[in-house]
């Protein structure tokens, strides 16, 4: 049996010890929390701000599919600024660099043969020298009517003396989509305006009424999902060269669609990305699917058999059995393992 005086000593040591294992885990939080603001920051010096809601590990993670007029939050305070005068010497050639390629218009400004008279003894005036000033010039877009006219030819002396007349019709190139009135160049505008300058279809419904042309969003989605369709062979070739490559890039971010068979409008599908590495010319294709399965992306690059750098997500283990070896990413190693290793190396 243990005497008062040794229950006492011993509870004192316990309050020390217990005492001092406070002490550490409120060290430990606070390390927990610094590396969880340096990898937040981390990835914002690499994607930039972000106004999604979706998460990865409790990370704000970019969705490449949100439009650009989603409303922004500011990721952290905006820090003071300080303003800094200084002189910067110019370079020399840097204005004809920037305009070397971009063509050329030139307006030339000269006198009538009566003001090229001398008004001082009365001679004629030559050509001493020009000055240039040059400017950007801009030419907004605008909408046209390109009218297809082909003439029909018959043969005279047969309408005449025989029974079947000939009918020749010149040839003319073949419309994208019949009696529509999409032509290739305003279906790649479309296109472009929606998918790289992020303009959704009632804005670039509202420009084109603006331009004259009142054409419905309906009308501009059912031109996009018709090029799309003419794009495929294009998309195909890229692909079959993807699968060539010896190392690959895959992610995949969560996508709602609206109007899907026998699914609520807010369910979640997967937009899947996979991109080529180290090219000059690099070849980036997407592939949506209704979930998040490995074996969408197995399916997807059947045949490759090099690299595949994604992030940790298990389902990619699945591609191991067509031969491909995966890659980690710095960028989701695991952040307690990392947290773990770092304690071990400062302790």
């Amino acid at each position: 049996m243990q005497t008062q005086a040794q229950i006492q000593s011993e509870n004192s040591v316990l309050k020390v010890l217990l005492k001092q294992r406070d002490e550490q885990i409120k060290k430990l939080e606070a390390l927990n929390n610094w590396y969880i603001q340096q990898l937040k920051l981390n990835r914002k010096k690499l994607f930039g701000a972000s106004s999604e809601n979706s998460k990865y590990d409790g990370i704000e993670q970019m969705n490449l599919f949100n439009e650009a007029e989603s409303e922004r939050t500011a990721f952290n305070p905006e820090p003071t600024l300080e303003t800094i005068t200084y002189k910067r010497k110019k370079k020399k050639g840097s204005r004809e660099t920037l305009l070397a390629q971009l063509p050329v218009e030139t307006v030339e400004y000269t006198l009538t043969e009566a003001e090229q008279t001398c008004l001082k003894c009365g001679s004629a005036m030559h050509v001493m020298s020009k000055e240039v000033r040059k400017e950007l010039k801009i030419i907004p877009a605008k909408v046209s009517v390109v009218e297809h006219v082909s003439y029909v030819y018959a043969c005279r002396s047969c309408e005449k003396n025989d029974v079947e007349t000939p009918i020749v019709t010149a040839p003319a190139p073949k419309a994208l989509v019949a009696k529509s009135l999409v032509s290739p160049s305003i279906m790649a505008y479309v296109m472009n305006q929606k998918f790289v300058n992020a303009m959704p279809l009632y804005r670039q419904e509202q420009e084109l009424k603006r331009m004259g042309v009142k054409l419905s969003r309906q009308t501009l989605a059912n031109w996009m999902i018709k090029g799309a369709s003419l794009l495929q062979p294009l998309a195909d070739a890229m692909k079959a060269e993807l699968l060539r490559k010896e190392v690959l890039h895959a992610d995949e971010t969560t996508l709602e669609v609206l109007c899907e068979p026998d699914r609520p409008a807010q369910t979640n599908s997967y937009m899947w990305l996979y991109r080529t590495s180290g090219c000059d010319a690099p070849i980036v294709l997407y592939d949506y699917q209704e979930g998040r399965a490995g074996n969408f992306a197995k399916t997807y690059l059947n045949g490759f058999k090099g690299y595949l750098h994604t992030d940790g997500w298990g389902g990619y283990h699945q591609l191991e059995e067509n031969g491909v070896t995966l890659c980690g990413c710095w960028a989701h190693y695991p952040r307690k393992k990392f947290i773990q290793e770092r304690m071990l190396l400062t302790a």
